[in-house]
């Protein structure tokens, strides 16, 4: 019989033979060319990172995120915590396994991450689950009730008000992998794809603002069923046969259709968004970007799908200058600080970071008074949160929109709006 062995007893130089649940698992090579696996395991007491260094793929295809293990190995210290390096390992049937043994609570995982001084608590950090997910999806129907298009913020309005996505937003993750994979990843990731299309507005204002934001918002909704974010994230049976794709596309017809008056290329309009969001056929969207507006919202879903998988892959790897070669980018991330003045690495400026210290010549202790210059920019999220209109949006002028956040087309065309052309800075 196997004794259980809690994560949070585990100690340097420990033999270790019993049984964790995977967390997270990624297939990494070493500076040699040879594989090895990285895994966070799991128990009802917390987590221990753990490696596969023999026969990783052979050890990789015989089992997966969310599978029993039993394991057998030695704890190693590595950057002051324990690491458990297992030399053999055997996936187990979950059926007479108490679920409640292996799952931690949200507040002992926090906990964790604030007693951890390593680079991992300097990564992007994940929504606390349904509580910060909710705190996401209110900012989201804020930024709903803005939408100055009254067919499209009735829309967007009757989406949020569907039960199963009032029910599920707050806490569906946006992906098993890869980005904000966890619960309360979705309401973050389209939330933080809203900001950024408000901003592209401001920059672009040839491309509709009502569109970009409805795109952003909608592009990812159909995952509130196509995942099943409980202790374990899995595709229920309509995500594997539907998508969410087509489950957002529904959702559009049947909100629309129930609106009086809303034209119906306009709904083609929302639809295509959806449909298109993927940039291409092979990458599972039936339709390719047709107008700038699905242009710009495949970018702004690339753009923070990828630089959130980007800071979470920094802030699993113990380096501190260059990550190893893990996936899914499969090459070194310098992870260091930049060099030039600001001397900060990514993770140190990630936008979450609290209390952003916006005078660093303080902080560095300069002896003597450096000269005048002109007062810094407040960071974005602080213009964000200055900018904001209390009231629901009212018509906008087509020249300066409020809360401009970069300049407009025109002001960088110049008055007559015609191109610099490619040769100009």
């Amino acid at each position: 019989m196997v004794r259980k062995v809690y994560a949070s007893a585990l100690r340097d130089k420990d033999k270790v033979n019993t049984v964790f649940r995977v967390s997270r698992k990624q297939k990494a090579v070493s500076r040699n060319g040879k594989p090895f696996l990285t895994l966070v395991l799991i128990d009802k007491t917390g987590e221990v990172d753990a490696r596969v260094f023999e026969e990783a793929d052979k050890a990789d295809a015989g089992f997966a995120a969310g599978d029993y293990l039993l394991v057998a190995g030695h704890v190693v210290s590595f950057h002051g915590k324990p690491q458990l390096v297992i030399e053999q390992l055997e996936r187990l049937d979950p059926e007479p396994i108490d679920p409640a043994e292996f799952t931690p609570s949200p507040d002992l995982l926090r906990a964790e991450a604030a007693r951890s001084d390593g680079p991992r608590a300097e990564g992007p950090r994940p929504s606390d689950g349904p509580r910060e997910g909710a705190a996401a999806v209110a900012q989201i129907r804020e930024l709903c009730d803005r939408v100055h298009d009254a067919h499209v913020r009735q829309l967007l309005l009757a989406v949020l008000d569907d039960a199963a996505v009032s029910r599920e937003l707050p806490r569906a993750a946006a992906a098993k992998a890869v980005h904000h994979a966890y619960r309360g990843g979705l309401a973050e990731h389209l939330l933080s794809a809203m900001r950024l299309a408000n901003r592209i507005a401001d920059h672009y204002p040839m491309a509709d603002r009502d569109l970009l934001l409805a795109g952003a918002m909608l592009h990812d909704i159909g995952k509130v069923r196509e995942l099943e974010s409980g202790s374990e994230i899995s595709y229920t049976d309509e995500g594997r046969l539907v998508g969410h794709l087509v489950i957002g596309a529904q959702l559009i017809h049947e909100k629309a259709s129930r609106i009086p008056g809303f034209p119906a290329l306009l709904e083609h309009h929302l639809t295509h968004l959806v449909l298109a969001h993927h940039g291409a056929l092979e990458h599972g969207s039936p339709k390719l970007p047709s107008t700038l507006e699905a242009l710009l919202v495949h970018l702004v879903d690339l753009m923070d799908s990828r630089v959130h998988s980007w800071l979470e892959q920094m802030a699993r790897d113990p380096n501190e200058r260059w990550t190893s070669a893990d996936q899914p980018w499969e090459r070194h991330l310098w992870k260091a600080p930049t060099p030039t003045s600001r001397d900060r690495g990514p993770l140190e400026g990630r936008p979450r970071r609290p209390h952003r210290d916006r005078h660093p010549e303080r902080r560095r202790g300069q002896k003597s008074a450096a000269p005048a210059t002109a007062p810094s920019r407040p960071p974005p999220e602080a213009a964000e949160k200055t900018a904001a209109p209390a009231e629901p949006a009212k018509p906008r002028d087509p020249g300066l929109p409020e809360g401009l956040a970069f300049k407009p087309f025109s002001a960088i065309a110049g008055p007559s709006g015609t191109d610099p052309g490619p040769d100009s800075p």
